[in-house]
């Protein structure tokens, strides 16, 4: 079976204290602990990973991007559509995978289902029942830990 792991962006990224880089590979370009979390469990439990960016949509973690304040929480930013992440999803061969982990909270999640829907893919959110980003962290820590992917 070969699973794809779809990890969420984040607010915090390198250029917040490192302000003179100009493009950096996306897997170090986000900081937090949480984008930390779920970049370790995309390489511990997926044969390939992606981040859901809200800038560039669906992108490879060596992809090289720059600093951007984009955010599907705010429609006025111009986050990337549902369209053009359907289209990446053709482009990238991202429908091929026999299961998809999606990482995140409730708007990565959405995202992720509504880009799918044309696809008969298997799609797990393994920590939607967590109750906030630290429960979410203890989660995936643990899961790591266990080497347990926690899919039902």
């Amino acid at each position: 079976m070969t699973t794809l792991v779809i990890v969420p962006c984040g607010k915090a990224k390198i250029w917040d204290k490192k302000s003179e880089l100009n493009f950096v590979a996306a897997k170090d370009a986000y900081t937090s602990t949480f984008f930390r979390l779920n970049r370790d469990y995309a390489y511990n439990f997926g044969d390939r990973w992606v981040i859901l960016s809200a800038k560039y949509g669906f992108i490879d973690p060596d992809t090289m991007i720059e600093d951007y304040d984009i955010s599907f929480n705010n429609k006025k930013t111009n986050p990337v559509s549902k369209y053009v992440l359907k289209e990446q999803i053709l482009i990238q061969n991202l429908f091929q995978y026999n299961q998809i982990i999606g990482l995140g909270g409730d708007n990565y999640r959405r995202r992720i289902s509504e880009s799918f829907e044309d696809y008969q893919v298997d799609i797990h959110f393994p920590f939607k029942d967590c109750a906030g980003i630290g429960h979410m962290q203890r989660a995936i820590k643990n899961s790591i830990q266990n080497k347990k992917s926690s899919i039902k």
